[in-house]
């Protein structure tokens, strides 16, 4: 990348993803040797590589650059990995002489040099730009700001330093994900609405739909409100029968919210741990839930709520509807609890109680996760936990892992590895890049092998979503997405939860081609897809589905997510799934989605092969999964079928692209109108990898899959 601050282009450059200029690539093990390189094609002094290290803390230091034997402008220095894990940020440092220095900076900035005037010097920094194609960074009259406290910019080069050892489960790497709701998915055999109803004797504030296909509360009742407290009665029995389902998705992990008794029907206000709630049939369902899917060969991740429980719970018990004294009580009328230690209960001068909640919801009471006896409680050898993962679970999704404090993860982590032999994963609701994550005043311990396996890819469905409506082009999407592999331990990245929708977000589809979300729930209720929009959102669900499943890691799911369920944020994307009336177009996007999902059991090397980007330019991205020459993947296994495949992604609505590429590898493009009918297409192909020419023609809003044998 030019800088226009010199005169001369590209005279310094330093680019992070590319070997020559850094080694190894990417994160590093702790230990481990990173040789670093940058080419100053000018006249300087010396040139230093500046890097702060830590976690909780950053220290500062520097490394003097040697020039290179073979490469007279380049200048290396060899740097080893700090033995704890966490961040180590680095930049570059050119001095010398006032007039050197000069000579090369463009006259109009000179005044912004920084000079040390008593050496006669001038500084001038390289630091990362994320604009920098392969990692290629840019000039700057300032040092990077990297403290916890400062405002990150310039910004300074990242390499994530992980536990030496850090593995995660093989069987999550690369694996088809699918999110389910429970009370929204399906009722099962077992479903009974009077005995539904019966769960609202002691709790007024529930309301009950006898019809699956009526819309989702946003009242509540006249006494209380809006609550979350509507119910369908979806089970986990339901779930267990629609398991051959979920294999015609090519299902291999299934993520549920949570399952424990709850008040509300998002169950984020846990009411008891070991209980699963008798809406959803209790724990002799779950058993034969369990039972299913064990032999239906699906694992499952349940949902754990940690930094919080339900008010109306047997803990805190404020309502007064659990046996035993709850925290509540025990802090108003002075009585012994068993849980009062594990929240911060007062009482005011007025004789009420006050506790700390989450965000303020008095619903939701925090809980003090570094209160032994509750650690006891959820970590312990007999604690809820492990007892989940012997009841069969395969991992636990964390909520608001951000706002529970390393301690606890770390803990967490030792619990689930030993509960499981080490197999069940720990899967982290982070929203933002989790290796340089800020959160109560610290950079958080959530990416280097101590504590989660991986995360939730908010990153990845921001970037996708905002690729494919057109607010980016390929390049950015390229750009975004490759600052993050270089980041992630490959670990955790071949094992992210890539998803486009969730539970906690807009539907993809209304995203991409809903209407504007008018920001109220009361016009949010009824509008859906504009019909004239219907075709193209399903195209777009392709191209995202695409994606999805080419990219490394985890592509997850939303339930209903295939037929193209739109709903702004809750409760509207939270409504049942549209088992029945489904129009023409969600069938056709059904069948495009079976066949994409698909794609990982066909060919082995979508789940952990290599990957790069071959063309990010406008609407078109093409990226390859690929193998080395002994059929090995990034971990070393070897895999059967073809040894590369493209996915080519044609965004624009108008223009076909015809696709070239050589037998070495040299990509041409050509465009020209294309015939669409609105609705886009998936093509998956198959070339011989002896053939000398491919040609492939991909429709507007269309997607071309190629396997190269």
């Amino acid at each position: 990348m030019a800088s226009n601050l010199l005169l001369v282009d590209e005279c310094i450059v330093h680019r992070s993803r590319v070997s020559e200029y850094r080694a190894p690539f990417g994160a590093c093990a702790t230990g481990e040797y990173v040789e670093l390189s940058i080419d100053v094609h000018v006249q300087v002094q010396e040139v230093v590589l500046c890097y702060a290290y830590g976690l909780y803390s950053l220290t500062y230091s520097e490394l003097q650059l040697t020039k290179s034997k073979d490469y007279p402008d380049r200048w290396t220095g060899r740097l080893r990995m700090p033995a704890e894990p966490g961040l180590l940020f680095y930049w570059f440092c050119l001095r010398s002489s006032n007039e050197e220095i000069e000579s090369f900076v463009d006259p109009a900035y000179h005044e912004m040099l920084y000079r040390q005037y008593d050496e006669a010097r001038t500084y001038l920094y390289y630091v990362a730009s994320w604009e920098g194609q392969d990692g290629e960074g840019e000039i700057s009259f300032i040092a990077p700001r990297v403290g916890v406290e400062e405002e990150k910019y310039p910004h300074a080069f990242q390499i994530t330093v992980y536990e030496e050892g850090f593995t995660t489960p093989d069987w999550m790497k690369g694996a088809v994900m699918y999110q389910i709701f429970p009370d929204r998915f399906f009722r099962g055999s077992d479903y009974s609405f009077a005995e539904m109803k019966k769960t609202g004797e002691n709790r007024p504030e529930r309301l009950f739909h006898e019809d699956w296909n009526e819309d989702v509360d946003i009242v509540g009742t006249p006494e209380t409100g809006y609550l979350a407290c509507d119910f369908y009665g979806g089970t986990l029995r339901g779930i267990a029968e629609k398991a051959d389902y979920l294999r015609s998705l090519n299902v291999e992990v299934l993520y549920m919210n949570p399952i424990c008794e709850a008040r509300s029907n998002h169950r984020y206000d846990t009411a008891d741990y070991l209980n699963v709630d008798p809406i959803l049939g209790g724990i002799q369902g779950y058993k034969a839930f369990s039972q299913t899917m064990k032999e239906k060969e699906i694992k499952y991740i349940v949902d754990g709520v940690f930094s919080h429980t339900g008010a109306d719970s047997k803990y805190f018990n404020k309502y007064g509807r659990y046996p035993g004294v709850g925290a509540f009580a025990a802090c108003k009328h002075g009585e012994r609890s068993l849980y009062s230690s594990w929240y911060g209960c007062r009482r005011t001068q007025d004789g009420s109680v006050a506790y700390d909640s989450w965000w303020g919801f008095t619903e939701l009471p925090n809980v003090r996760e570094d209160d032994l006896s509750y650690r006891d409680y959820i970590l312990g050898p007999q604690g809820v936990v492990a007892s989940w993962i012997a009841g069969g679970a395969s991992g636990v999704r964390l909520d608001v892992s951000d706002e529970l404090p390393d301690s606890f993860l770390r803990e967490m982590r030792k619990c689930v590895k030993k509960a499981s032999d080490g197999q069940a994963v720990i899967l982290g609701e982070v929203w933002d890049e989790a290796t340089n994550t800020i959160s109560y005043g610290n950079y958080r311990d959530f990416a280097f092998g101590r504590n989660h396996d991986t995360v939730m890819g908010y990153p990845f469905r921001e970037a996708l979503l905002r690729f494919l409506k057109g607010e980016d082009d390929a390049r950015r999407w390229s750009l975004t997405m490759e600052r993050y592999r270089e980041d992630y331990p490959d670990q955790m990245y071949y094992c992210m939860m890539n998803l486009i929708s969730s539970h906690d977000m807009p539907r993809a589809i209304t995203v991409m081609a809903g209407y504007p979300d008018p920001g109220d729930r009361d016009l949010q209720k009824d509008l859906h897809l504009p019909p004239k929009s219907e075709k193209r959102a399903a195209a777009l669900m392709k191209l995202a589905f695409a994606i999805q499943m080419t990219y490394p890691g985890c592509p997850c799911t939303y339930y209903g997510d295939e037929i193209g369920m739109d709903g702004y944020r809750d409760p509207f994307n939270r409504r049942t799934y549209q088992w029945e009336n489904q129009k023409k177009w969600q069938k056709g996007l059904f069948k495009d989605y079976q066949q994409i999902s698909g794609l990982r059991k066909k060919y082995p090397v979508l789940r952990c092969g290599e990957f790069r980007v071959l063309y990010a330019e406008g609407d078109i991205l093409i990226i390859e999964r690929y193998l080395n020459e002994n059929q090995k993947d990034h971990f070393g296994v070897v895999c059967e079928g073809p040894r590369r495949i493209l996915c080519i992604v044609n965004r624009c609505d108008k223009m076909s692209t015809l696709v070239h590429s050589s037998v070495n590898g040299t990509i041409t493009l050509s465009q020209a109108e294309g015939e669409n009918d609105g609705m886009g297409s998936v093509q998956i192909l198959e070339y011989d990898e002896q053939q000398q020419l491919m040609e492939v023609e991909v429709a507007p809003l269309s997607v071309s899959i190629i396997a190269i044998r």
